[in-house]
């Protein structure tokens, strides 16, 4: 009957009224919601008295709901909507409280984006704890894929015969954040200083400055391309050393803008810009799913937003 107060019920209640609605039978909404059938009736009998109408009918074998039934049927798939999305945001809060994220990524990483993306992070999450290791890309697969690390920031080139996104990562999850462009490192006297895109082919003849024979596929693929081989008559993977070379006349290179931007340009060193194509991919490599974790779903979206700027 009716009550001169507001009627009174909660969530647990409309989710009773739904299942009644959903099920056709109060038997059948006992089974879905895990309850006995009695209890379910009982529960109906109370909210009835609260809300002061009849909420259900009988029709035969089965019960359907009356338009009081109807109208707090229609409100509670709203209410358990938004019931829903509150617990999944409060246990994501939860879960960045006291998150920690293993990261692992590429030498030239290190000094560029890695320092703005803690900053970024310790601004924005400061709840998120972030270690960082070094290492080449090979390594920082085997690292993701070892559960060593939870995102490895890795890069690939155009054409590169020992890509470590191949076979390698299979079954972890690979994906394209970025792109580094990458410089020919000459002389400040050179004659192709004066281009605004070097062309490959007009280095043929000159001494190269390559790294190890495991870092400079990349640079024999690019000289390939131009027809020729690079003769390669010094090798070293330090970056100021490279430079230093380079600074004195003794050889041209190659060095991706993140490398060259690690530290202030030397003197007498010109970076000129390689065709866009010749850039390298830069990417995160996690285990499949990972990005369902609130906290590295935080740590991805950083990076790109890093990159992005």
């Amino acid at each position: 009957m009716p009550t001169e107060s507001a009627p009174s019920f909660d969530a647990a209640d409309l989710r009773v009224v739904k299942a009644v609605a959903d099920a056709g039978s109060i038997t059948a909404a006992a089974e879905r919601l895990g309850y006995s059938q009695p209890a379910i009736s009982q529960q109906l009998k109370r909210l009835e008295l609260r809300v002061g109408a009849a909420l259900v009918e009988r029709v035969g074998r089965s019960v359907r709901l009356t338009e009081a039934g109807r109208v707090l049927a229609r409100h509670a798939t709203a209410v358990s909507t938004v019931l829903e999305a509150a617990a999944g945001e409060l246990a994501e809060l939860s879960g960045l409280q006291a998150a920690r994220v293993r990261l692992v990524g590429f030498p030239s990483a290190s000094p560029t984006l890695v320092p703005r993306l803690l900053a970024d992070l310790a601004h924005r999450h400061p709840g998120i704890s972030i270690t960082y290791v070094e290492a080449e890309p090979p390594e920082a697969v085997d690292a993701v894929r070892d559960d060593r690390a939870d995102i490895a920031l890795t890069f690939s080139y155009p054409g590169d015969r020992d890509d470590p996104h191949g076979a390698s990562a299979r079954g972890l999850d690979v994906r394209a954040v970025g792109a580094d462009d990458l410089l020919a490192v000459l002389p400040a006297s050179h004659p192709l200083v004066v281009d605004d895109v070097v062309d490959v082919a007009g280095l043929a003849a000159a001494d190269w400055i390559a790294g190890c024979p495991r870092c400079r596929g990349h640079l024999l693929e690019l000289c390939e391309r131009a027809g020729f081989t690079p003769r390669i008559a010094f090798e070293t993977d330090n970056v100021v050393a490279v430079e230093s070379l380079v600074a004195q006349g003794i050889g041209v290179a190659t060095l991706p803008r993140m490398a060259a931007e690690s530290f202030p340009p030397l003197p007498g060193v010109v970076f000129a810009s390689l065709p866009e194509g010749e850039a390298r991919t830069i990417h995160t490599v996690t285990a499949r799913g990972a990005d369902r974790v609130p906290a590295v779903r935080v740590v991805l979206v950083a990076i790109r937003a890093v990159l992005a700027s």
